[in-house]
């Protein structure tokens, strides 16, 4: 009875594969689950397992592109004698591992709804490498989204096969992985079954001759077209020295070829630039590229205006000066300025809901509760954790929570939730030195407040120039739904509150 192996469903969006390299020759005896050849697609590389025990009976050969399920080979099924016969080597090596046997079940990993908003992730980095043993609900790769990053678990116990390369951008529901069942945990020896048992003794070094040696994938091949760079300048650090997609980013175009030496009449050649003129490209990642392209929609559909004042930060930092010590001795968190504007926010978005609405199509959405959105830069890009219900918080519960979230966000910790919504952001670009700017708004909210640097300035005080703290605050917002009597208002009442903080403590 002949068994015939065709091309297998390895991702949704993959309709067409290439056969990179055959492992067995036609004619070769071949046992259950070896590995038989190498097929790429233009994501990644798969390797193909045998079916059945017998002799393989190839029908496409090396560098063949072929459809999802077109025929790739044939294996003439043998009985358990002449396989034992042909390779006895086979044998012992069965029974020295009575280990765990897969059981013919295959478990589609697919991207998991990580969030209402997020419709697509970035996959960054495989944990596990392909071919390992993994078992259930261990870490096996992290997933980028445009808000955090997620861990990805195993969902069964077994053999994983990467479907998806690092860096691939991959809708929800997307193919990730497979894992090939198995019903226990193999011995260390084991651990790769796949890769250990069949892969030939002949590919252990690269060869000059083989297929594989100087050969792109798909994906490389693309790679290296647009940067103009012939495959046979790059040397190949994959499997047989094939060239990977990481290969072909990191290549370089070679310098040209020196010319024959001009006559001596012609013009000297300008000096070289001095210094160093090197260039590198680097792809963007998912949460750069969702910022991009919402500050963009921004820009573009929204009336945004932006209005501007100056704070008088003496009496906060006088206030902080007299009870910062007493503060963090018994709440155990310092007392900044972030808590004071957030109360005075929470208290002016109160009198002023307008500013803490959003628009929803031909509808108005007001809220009556706070919850402030606070701009963090962390390592991968700038990130919106939320302080939910702000306006009930305490100097004690704001500094604590924004503690809290920010230590998250440095740590790549923060989940969708602690992301999701907010009413009105606060951004603080003064730690960084900004004298002024124009924020653009969160969407969808409708008003974001920035924060700027403090500068000892001369002001006019009661007819005398003293010299104060001064900082430049600005409201940018929607001008659909906010007025310019509500915008000013609002930020006048911001200041207010902020150069007599007492008026926090009475409501005032």
């Amino acid at each position: 009875m002949s068994k015939e192996i065709k091309v297998p469903a390895v991702g949704e969006s993959i309709t067409e594969v290439t056969i990179g390299q055959w492992f067995k020759k036609d004619g070769d005896t071949v046992q259950m689950d070896e590995v038989l050849c190498e097929l790429e697609s233009d994501k990644a590389t798969f390797e193909l397992p045998a079916e059945a025990a017998g002799v393989l009976r190839i029908k496409a050969e090396e560098g063949d592109t072929l459809e999802i399920g077109a025929l790739i080979c044939v294996i003439e099924e043998a009985g358990s004698g002449v396989v034992a016969e042909e390779a006895p080597a086979a044998k012992p090596a069965a029974a020295a591992s009575e280990g765990p046997k897969k059981t013919g079940e295959v478990k589609d990993m697919v991207v998991p709804t990580v969030g209402e908003s997020i419709t697509e992730v970035t996959l960054a980095n495989w944990i596990k490498a392909d071919g390992d043993f993994v078992k259930l609900d261990e870490i096996i790769a992290e997933v980028d989204s445009d808000k955090a990053t997620f861990e990805l678990p195993a969902e069964a116990t077994g053999i994983l096969r990467h479907v998806a390369q690092e860096g691939d951008t991959l809708e929800i529901g997307g193919m990730i992985c497979k894992i090939e069942v198995m019903d226990g945990e193999p011995a260390s020896a084991e651990a790769t079954p796949a890769a250990a048992s069949s892969t030939p003794a002949s590919s252990a070094a690269p060869s000059k001759d083989s297929y594989a040696t100087g050969h792109a994938s798909p994906a490389a091949a693309k790679i290296l077209s647009e940067k103009g760079i012939n495959a046979g300048d790059v040397s190949g650090t994959g499997k047989d020295g094939r060239i990977t997609k990481e290969d072909a980013q990191a290549a370089k175009k070679p310098a040209p070829a020196p010319q024959a030496a001009k006559p001596a009449a012609a013009p000297a050649p300008a000096p070289a630039a001095p210094g160093s003129r090197d260039e590198r490209r680097e792809k963007m990642s998912s949460l750069r590229r969702t910022v991009a392209r919402r500050l963009v929609a921004v820009k573009n559909e929204t009336a945004m205006l932006t209005t501007f004042n100056e704070v008088n930060m003496q009496p906060i930092m006088d206030l902080r000066s007299k009870f910062k010590e007493q503060f963090k001795e018994k709440h155990g968190v310092g007392l900044g300025f972030m808590s004071f504007f957030t109360k005075a926010v929470c208290v002016a978005l109160q009198e002023w809901p307008a500013v803490n609405a959003q628009i929803d199509g031909n509808e108005i959405i007001y809220h009556d509760y706070c919850d402030i959105s606070i701009a963090v830069s962390a390592p991968k890009g700038l990130v919106v954790p939320v302080i939910r219900n702000a306006e009930d918080l305490s100097f004690e519960g704001i500094e604590k929570e924004v503690v809290r979230l920010a230590t998250k966000a440095r740590d790549n910790k923060l989940s969708i939730e602690e992301m999701t919504g907010g009413t009105f952001t606060i951004t603080n670009g003064g730690v960084f030195g900004s004298m002024m700017s124009t924020p653009i708004i969160n969407a969808p909210q409708s008003a974001i407040l920035g924060m700027h640097n403090i500068v000892q300035r001369p002001m006019a005080v009661n007819g005398e120039v003293k010299i104060l703290p001064m900082m430049y605050v600005a409201l940018s917002y929607d001008h659909r739904i906010i007025d310019g009597r509500e915008s000013v208002s609002f930020l006048v009442r911001v200041k207010q509150l902020l150069e007599d903080p007492t008026r926090l403590l009475f409501g005032v």
